[in-house]
């Protein structure tokens, strides 16, 4: 099969590994019909994250189940799934907790799972999945084409989003502001209007990125930052701030800009991958403003979201805005680190139905 490997600063590549086999008993092997590039895949990419060695990435997809082990009872052959972007078996006191993304017997993927055995990255054609019964999220049939990119959404950005808004405590009449406008900030406008804010808050400066906010909820939107971005939050909100904040980037600069245009009392919840961001413990002491927030255990929250992808009431995939083969897979890491595109789908031609 063909997959995609990292093998340092810029040097993505698509190249023939050996197919997955089955090894543990509890795994499965998907045949991939979409998977995507993450934001975070950039952090390596560009070299911030060191690559030691070349090594397999990606971990969003979606597919069809092609094989299962003797143990796996709740997952069948022909199964269209999703998979989050981490494995887990969904019976440890992390995972009842409500916290999968920590499972203790889990993991990521393109790493060796508990047990020694391989589970592949999930931007190529085949993938091993580890404890299937835990980790995959079967629809109920095949669904239609046009849903796959919805759905692709549900393996990591929405349920992010998601997460961030719950985080903050976003709740109904709430005047919400969203720092970051990839496609996790975008998701996160979406669960703050779900979520029945009266206020959504966008800070973007690209004009695509700006629509589709607004297509999403965003009853403003922002384009200044540092100081001036403060300022005009408090321009927009009485000069008090906002009652919840979600932060969807992970850099100094953006938790700094969440933490000063949160009301007093107010909360952020923060998703982005921390790079560079140190907490200062002062400014939170001296406004009372709440934070929370880490890795988002989508697996979770799937089944909450997954009825509203399927009759079309929630359709996070509009953030999908480029569409390439596996094969192209390093164009699809240039799109995104240009910022060309705000998420980029990967199609490595794999059929709906066997």
């Amino acid at each position: 099969m063909h997959a995609t490997l990292i093998y340092g600063d810029h040097d993505i590549r698509a190249e023939e590994v050996p197919d997955p086999i089955l090894l543990t008993g509890d795994d499965a092997i998907v045949r991939v019909v979409a998977a995507c590039v993450c934001g975070s895949d950039l952090w390596p990419y560009r070299g911030v994250d060191a690559v030691r060695a070349p090594r397999r990435i990606g971990h969003e997809f979606v597919g069809v189940v092609e094989q299962i082990g003797p143990k796996v009872s709740k997952i069948a052959v022909g199964d269209f799934v999703i998979a989050p972007f981490y494995y887990c078996d969904m019976t440890c006191a992390n995972c009842l907790y409500g916290y999968s993304a920590y499972c203790l017997n889990g993991g990521f993927w393109g790493t060796d799972d508990r047990q020694g055995a391989f589970a592949d990255g999930g931007q190529g054609e085949l993938v091993r999945v580890p404890m299937a019964d835990g980790t995959l999220v079967a629809t109920p049939g095949i669904p239609d084409a046009a849903l796959i990119p919805d759905l692709l959404a549900l393996s990591d950005v929405m349920g992010t989003g998601h997460h961030a808004a719950l985080s903050a405590g976003v709740g109904r009449g709430d005047t919400v502001v969203v720092v970051g406008d990839g496609a996790v900030g975008l998701c996160g406008v979406l669960a703050a209007t779900r979520l029945g804010a009266g206020r959504v808050i966008a800070m973007s400066r690209t004009p695509q990125r700006q629509q589709l906010a607004r297509d999403f909820g965003a009853t403003d939107i922002v384009e200044e930052r540092g100081d001036e971005g403060v300022e005009r939050i408090r321009e927009l909100t009485g000069g008090i701030g906002a009652d919840r904040v979600l932060e969807c980037v992970g850099t100094e600069e953006a938790m700094d800009q969440s933490l000063r245009v949160a009301r007093v009392g107010g909360q952020v919840g923060f998703v982005g991958v921390p790079h560079g961001a140190d907490l200062r413990i002062g400014r939170l002491f001296r406004s009372n403003v709440g934070l929370r927030g880490g890795v988002a255990s989508v697996r979770n929250t799937m089944p909450e979201l997954l009825p509203e992808v399927l009759d079309g009431r929630l359709r996070p995939g509009r953030v999908f805005d480029l569409e390439l083969p596996l094969a192209e897979v390093p164009e699809a890491y240039r799109a995104m680190d240009e910022r060309r595109a705000t998420k980029v789908l990967l199609r490595p031609e794999a059929p709906l139905s066997r």
